[in-house]
Order: structure tokens, then C-alpha cells, then sequence
């Protein structure tokens, strides 16, 4: 592969998205394909601590306005000194979540405006844009369950986000299918009533159209 190749994939707190994306990241690697898998927020040493500081409850709320930017801080390490270097070096990166999420959960979650998210995070990324991105639809009922379960097995506690409850988890969704409907370059994933693997063939039966791989 000649260039780096940008996969993100998104939707509300417990739809998948790190299940699909670690098989997508091994299926890739069978494939013979350089690949980097990540997450936001996160991806390095310095953002999975802006991640610690968005994600933990704490005595002092956090500003919508602080949570936007954090959000934008912890994007422009991780595009700068992960994503970017990997797509430069011909690799495909796999993520879980980009700015999409950024507008469906501050922008259509908090009702902040979906310009000025757009403006700051294109500061933060210098417009890096991924190629491919698929939207793994739940319903905030069925994705509170699994993170729930998740929450159980793992022994963690409820972050600041998953705590805003199902009526937040709602407009997020909302905000999501909004977005699909006006950005081609988002792939629509049904994942009512499908298996883990149903869902996977669906994502790299696209994904073998696009690479031909």
C-alpha cells in the first residue's frame, strides 16, 4: 500500500466498537497489512492521561467548554505523534472514535455548536480525515446493558460520560445518524439482533471492496 489508510469507528458507549475494531486490527494483520490500533481519547502516554481527567468522576463538574477542548488536546497529541506518523509510513490505522464522536457527544449530547467543534478540532488535527468510517448503530438500552456487563466482568466503576445516563446516550445516537446522513464516507452498521461475528463479516466485506484486500 502505497499510503497510509485512516479506519475509524464509531457510536454510542457500548456498541462494539472495541471488539470490531480488535478484529478488524487482526484481520488486517493476516492480510499483510502494517497496522496501528488506537483509541480516543488516548493513543499515547500524554492523551491517556487527558483521558484519565475527562472520563473520572470527580467533587468538580466538568465544563462543557473545558471537556470540548480536552477532548481537542488529547486529538492533536494523538494525531501528531501517532496517527500522522503511521499514515506517513504507509500503515493503516484503526481507531476507535475521531471527531465524529466529538460532535455527536458534545455537539448533539451537550447541544454545544457543531461549527465551533468542527473549527477547534481542525485546529487539532491539522484536517486529517479518516477514509473509512463505520457507525455501529445500538439502542442506548441494549448498549447500556453491555456496558453494564462490562462494568461487572472488569471491575470498573461508571465513567463521567456513561454516568450522563440514557436520555444523553439518546441525543448522541441521534446526533450519529444525523451525521451519517450528510457524510458519505460513513458506513452505517445495523447491529440490532446480529452476532459479534455477523457484524464483523458486514464491516470487512466493505472493507475489502475499498482496499481489495
Amino acid at each position: 500500500m502505497a499510503k497510509g489508510y485512516f479506519i475509524t469507528l464509531e457510536g454510542i458507549d457500548g456498541c462494539g466498537k472495541s471488539t470490531q475494531a480488535k478484529l478488524l486490527y487482526q484481520h488486517l494483520q493476516t492480510k499483510g497489512c502494517r497496522v496501528l490500533l488506537t483509541r480516543e481519547p488516548g493513543g499515547t502516554d500524554l492523551a491517556e492521561e487527558i483521558r484519565r481527567v475527562i472520563l473520572t468522576p470527580g467533587k468538580e463538574e466538568l465544563d462543557p467548554m473545558a471537556e470540548i477542548l480536552l477532548y481537542a488536546a488529547s486529538r492533536a497529541q494523538h494525531v501528531n505523534y501517532l496517527i500522522k506518523p503511521a499514515l506517513e509510513a504507509g500503515q493503516v490505522v484503526v481507531s476507535e472514535r475521531f471527531v465524529h464522536s466529538s460532535l455527536a457527544y458534545q455537539g448533539y449530547g451537550l447541544g454545544w455548536d457543531l461549527k465551533l467543534i468542527r473549527d477547534i478540532n481542525s485546529l487539532a488535527t491539522g484536517d486529517i480525515q479518516p477514509d473509512l468510517i463505520f457507525l455501529l448503530d445500538s439502542t442506548p438500552e441494549t448498549s447500556g446493558k453491555r456496558v453494564a456487563k462490562r462494568s461487572k466482568i472488569n471491575g470498573h466503576n461508571t465513567d463521567r460520560i456513561e454516568m450522563r445516563g440514557l436520555s444523553f446516550q439518546d441525543r448522541v445516537r441521534t446526533g450519529f445518524l444525523k451525521l451519517a446522513q450528510e457524510d458519505p464516507s460513513i458506513i452505517l452498521i445495523n447491529t440490532a439482533g446480529k452476532s459479534i461475528n455477523a457484524v464483523f463479516l458486514e464491516i470487512t466485506g466493505i472493507l475489502s471492496e475499498k482496499l481489495n484486500i
